[in-house]
């Protein structure tokens, strides 16, 4: 189980991994640049939030350990980990839909209100980490 002692980090890739689904006590980490972007991180068990610009991009409940969290005009995708099954909600484009792969099986197309956020269940307990893929259909 590797989960982000730093709270928020970058990686060689380019990518950014955060949140710690086994603090007690929240932490958060803001005012953190990567890539020309400012990010926000509040994490501990109950919860996990991501923040760039000011604007919602990523949340967990229960809390989450995500990993390899990129990016793309079209896509997003990360590995994410926890203690127990978690809901996710992720901010994307306004009212479009999306092709939705947990653990490299398609789960199907989901479409975005006028908001952005798309929501998922990822079932964690005893899984380890498990990939999530989410592309513009």
């Amino acid at each position: 189980m590797a989960v982000v002692e730093e709270i928020l980090r970058s990686e060689a890739d380019g990518s950014i991994s955060f949140g710690n689904h086994k603090l007690a006590k929240k932490a958060k980490v803001e005012d953190y640049e990567h890539a020309g972007d400012l990010l926000k991180v509040k994490t501990y068990n109950e919860m996990t939030k991501l923040e760039k610009n000011g604007m919602f991009l990523y949340e967990s409940v229960p809390g989450t350990s995500v990993l390899e969290f990129k990016e793309a005009d079209n896509s997003v995708e990360f590995i994410v980990e926890g203690d127990e099954d978690s809901q996710i909600t992720v901010g994307l484009k306004d009212d479009t839909e999306y092709e939705v792969f947990i653990g490299g099986k398609n789960v199907g197309t989901m479409k975005t209100g006028l908001g952005g956020k798309l929501s998922l269940s990822v079932e964690l307990e005893a899984a380890g980490e498990v990939p999530v893929k989410i592309v513009e259909a």
